[in-house]
Parts: C-alpha cells; sequence; structure tokens
C-alpha cells in the first residue's frame, strides 16, 4: 500500500513538473519585464544588547533608517530575481534596554554597552508570487502577495561613543578624547591581546535574506510594495559583543590601533551608574575603577556566543516598470 501511495504521489509530482514546464514555455520573452525601485524604511537588528534573549526583543527607540535601490526581471508567471543594494543602520544600547526597575535587566544596566552600525548590503533575491501573471505586465495583478529569499554580501563596521572624563577612576592621562570609535581595530574583547582570546571578526561577511512581502499596483507602470525581511548572519559581533572580558593589562599590551581606548571601551559597566546596585540574585556589583573590574577573563556578562547576530530590515518599495521592447517580426 505505501508502494502505490508512494509511486502515485512520484506520478503526480512528475505530471505537475511537466505542466509547469510547459506553461512555463508560453510565458514567452515577450511577457517578461523588469522595473527599477526605490526603497525608504527602518532597520533593527537581533542581538547581544538588546532586551531580553528572544528575537521578538526590540524596541522602537532602537530603530533606524534603511534606504535602497533595486532591479527586479520576472522571469515565470510567478517568479522574478531582484539584484539590490541597502544601507542601513543599527543600534542598541544597555541603557535604553528596559525600565531600569525591572530586576531582571539590572544586568544589562550594569554592563553599559551601546554600539552603532552601518551595514552595506549587496543581494541577489529569489520572489515567488501568491498569486500568478501570464500575462503582459499590463494585466498584471493589482495585489500580490510574495515571499522571497536569497543571498547577500555586506560590510558592517560597530562604533561606540565615548565622553571624555565619564569614566570614574582613572586619571586625564589615561582618558580619551570624545568622539565615536571604530570596535573592530580596538579589539575590545582581546582580539589583539596575547592569551587565549577570539581572532580579530571580519568587517565583510554573508547573510541569508528572506521574507515576505505584498505588491499593489498604482498604475500601468507603478507598484508600491511593503516589505519585511530577516537576514541571517554568520557573525557575532554586528555589535562588537560575544565572549567575554579581557584582561585590561593584556588589551593595553595587545598591539590594537589603540589600547587606551581599547581597554576603556572594552568594559563601560563604571559609567553605568549601578556600580554599588546589588543584583536579583544578592551579590552587590563592586565600585569598579580602570583598570580592574568586574569584567574579567571567563565572566559572559559581555556577551554570549551561542547566538549569531541577526539583522532585520522593513521598507516601503516605490517601483517602476520598463516598458518592454516589443519585437516586429522581419519581412523579406
Amino acid at each position: 500500500m505505501r508502494s502505490l501511495c508512494a509511486l502515485g504521489l512520484l506520478l503526480t509530482l512528475t505530471m505537475t513538473l511537466v505542466v509547469t514546464d510547459a506553461e512555463a514555455q508560453l510565458f514567452t520573452m515577450r511577457k517578461r519585464y523588469s522595473s527599477i525601485g526605490l526603497s525608504l524604511g527602518a532597520m533593527n537588528y537581533f542581538g547581544d544588547i538588546v532586551p531580553e534573549p528572544n528575537f521578538t526583543s526590540l524596541r522602537f527607540k532602537s530603530t533606524r533608517p534603511n534606504v535602497g535601490i533595486n532591479y527586479t526581471r520576472r522571469y515565470r508567471p510567478r517568479i522574478s530575481g531582484k539584484v539590490a543594494f541597502h544601507w542601513g543602520r543599527i543600534m542598541g544600547d544597555d541603557m535604553l534596554s528596559a525600565s531600569v526597575n525591572e530586576a531582571e535587566n539590572m544586568g544589562r544596566f550594569g554592563r553599559n554597552l551601546s554600539f552603532r552600525n552601518d551595514i552595506s548590503e549587496l543581494s541577489l533575491i529569489g520572489i515567488i508570487d501568491l498569486f500568478e501573471n501570464r500575462q503582459t505586465y499590463q494585466r498584471r495583478p493589482d495585489f500580490a502577495p510574495y515571499m522571497f529569499f536569497g543571498v547577500a554580501v555586506f560590510h558592517h563596521n560597530p562604533k561606540a561613543y565615548y565622553e571624555n572624563g565619564s569614566f570614574p577612576g582613572i586619571t586625564p592621562d589615561q582618558d580619551i578624547p570624545t568622539g565615536w570609535y571604530e570596535l573592530q581595530p580596538l579589539g575590545t574583547e582581546g582580539q589583539y591581546a596575547e592569551g587565549d582570546y577570539p581572532e580579530p571578526y571580519k568587517k565583510i561577511g554573508i547573510s541569508i535574506p528572506f521574507g515576505l512581502g505584498v505588491r499593489y499596483k498604482l498604475d500601468r507602470n507603478w507598484d508600491l510594495s511593503l516589505e519585511l525581511g530577516w537576514r541571517k548572519t554568520f557573525t557575532d559581533y554586528l555589535d562588537d559583543s560575544s565572549t567575554g572580558y579581557a584582561w585590561k593589562n593584556d588589551i593595553l599590551n595587545g598591539g590594537g590601533s589603540n589600547p587606551k581606548a581599547a581597554a576603556l571601551l572594552s568594559d563601560r559597566s563604571a559609567m553605568s551608574g549601578f556600580g554599588t546596585t546589588p543584583d536579583p540574585s544578592g551579590t552587590p556589583y563592586a565600585i569598579i575603577t580602570f583598570p580592574d573590574d568586574y569584567g574579567t577573563p571567563g565572566n559572559q556578562r559581555r556577551g554570549n556566543r551561542s547566538d549569531d547576530d541577526w539583522y532585520i530590515t522593513t521598507s516601503l518599495t516605490i517601483h517602476y516598470i520598463l516598458n518592454p521592447g516589443v519585437r516586429t517580426p522581419k519581412f523579406r
């Protein structure tokens, strides 16, 4: 009985593929068309510097802009391909995570990490429409929900802001000027120091974009789409936070681009104002002075290496359909 069911399923699948291929032949070159689009939206991130360790842990306070351009080509009644370039910004801040009176988030306030990261992404996307269009672009559906997936390469560069004089317990010669500091060249987790520390992470990475969208026909040549997309990355350093703390003396002698800045920005817990506030377990935070603090090697408060970071885009896109050239037959 199982063999008959399997055979029937195989025959059904084969017939479906044959019919689909035959129908695809009817979708001639004349009915294929292209469009260009301009996107405006928002970008968020999910990683170590979010209020709670679950995928819904997002805050509107951390939403930043996202813009993009794309070129889309329709190949089949339901299938299109898209090449897109996006630029967006993500950010995270422990002080914006939640209310200060929430005991479960006290550790995040004590950690006091923050960052911003500008992401440039070039992607190749496949689009599958739920409603097909076997006619020319003029007769496309007025309303077309779709899903998409693909591959992308992105460049990122996490930075942190520091204000001179805000770190207690250090002397002026140990301090650094006010401004934004690129974190990857610093090695804030001991990447450039000797010892059992992680290797420096890359600024260029691969991500897997996927998501859902809906497209609406405005008139003959214009469409408007709304799209929500997730980017699965293979790095845990969009926020420059992944593993534990490094010894400050190791960082100072580690050979990074700015050892003094690296030592200060690797552990900003003393700036939180929660240095003497007990955590929910009853263990008081120590008063922290440079270069000694509670952020010692083996302490995982800085990040969680078990999960890679994600970034999420929400885009409203206006599309202009390029009129396909109609070839007339040649008479001899």
